[in-house]
């Protein structure tokens, strides 16, 4: 199965618990790979998550999308007048997945970001059928951004396979503490607190699945 990996916002650490899968995986024995087939700004997070898996694929298959302003690709490709293409990116995302065992497709922003005028990344979720990886930033409204994304994936027929928790500082404030806790009770997804600066995702990639620690 592979997976859909969004933010409750910008900043979370998307990229670096995505690349932290890559690497688990890979290190499981997993042929896995992933992809950021939309980036705004600088493409930073396309070259991180291409040197995850070795840097084994060309770039235009992890990237189908570059638009120079830091924005949501919609608001980016309004003002570069530039289109985008829907299917490059479902294309890419075949060949991919028809190559590997477990792809890691990274979205910008949060689930409801549009790439469209009508369409955001859930709905890339359900044309590829992807399951929900959803990372939150371990700070004060942790709880409710996470809860409504939640939702919004409930609400689309879509599978959240898992929170990440993602430490952004060496020392968690009060919420920070407190958070862990509170979402493994309001959560019906499995909740993985990933520590700052985590190495090793093992953990993680285990409760999306736990053949996938097993190693070969």
């Amino acid at each position: 199965m592979n997976y859909l990996v969004t933010g409750t916002d910008t900043g979370v650490g998307k990229t670096f618990c995505c690349c932290g899968l890559i690497r688990a995986a890979t290190k499981a024995g997993l042929k896995c790979i992933g992809m950021k087939p939309l980036c705004t700004g600088d493409t930073e997070d396309v070259h991180l998550i291409a040197e995850a898996a070795g840097n084994r694929v060309p770039l235009h298959l992890i990237n189908q999308v570059w638009l120079r302003p830091p924005l949501a690709p919609y608001a980016a490709a309004m003002l570069e007048q530039r289109p985008i293409d829907l299917l490059a990116i479902k294309e890419a995302y075949q060949e991919l997945s028809s190559r590997h065992e477990f792809v890691l497709v990274e979205g910008a922003g949060g689930l409801l970001v549009p790439i469209l005028q009508n369409y955001n990344f859930r709905d890339l979720a359900a044309d590829l059928n992807l399951k929900i990886v959803l990372v939150a930033g371990n700070r004060l409204g942790a709880i409710n951004h996470t809860l409504l994304t939640a939702e919004a994936v409930k609400q689309a027929g879509l599978q959240l396979a898992l929170v990440i928790l993602n430490e952004l500082g060496p020392a968690p404030n009060l919420a920070g503490q407190t958070n862990p806790s509170i979402l493994e009770e309001l959560l019906t997804a499995p909740l993985y607190t990933s520590p700052f600066g985590n190495s090793d995702f093992g953990a993680a990639l285990k409760m999306l699945n736990p053949s996938f620690g097993q190693g070969t």
